[in-house]
């Protein structure tokens, strides 16, 4: 007898949840932001870590291997992006805080 797979709904799946949790955090701190910290600063970071997410939901719904694959990497290249080039740019110029 063949085992029948679940599917998992993208909402039900950790990874995109953490996606989803980090960029609701990027937004408090994108809100608290003055025009030029936005212009500058923010609009960027907003951007990379939302994609994090995008990117994890439109490959999710890709049906090869090989196309899901490739979101799942900009993703990675996302995170990476917003929290090792932004969110570490936004602690040295203060603009952020461990708070």
């Amino acid at each position: 007898m063949e085992a029948k797979k679940k599917f998992i709904p993208l909402r039900d799946l950790e990874v995109y949840r953490l996606a989803r949790k980090l960029s609701s955090m990027a937004w408090r701190v994108y809100e608290r932001l003055t025009f030029q910290q936005r212009k500058v600063w923010g609009d960027q970071m907003l951007e990379a870590v939302d994609s994090v997410g995008a990117n994890i939901a439109e490959g999710y719904g890709r049906f090869h291997f090989s196309d899901k694959n490739r979101f799942f990497i900009i993703s990675r290249a996302s995170l990476s992006e917003g929290i090792e080039h932004w969110i570490d740019l936004g602690f040295e110029r203060n603009i952020i805080t461990d708070q």
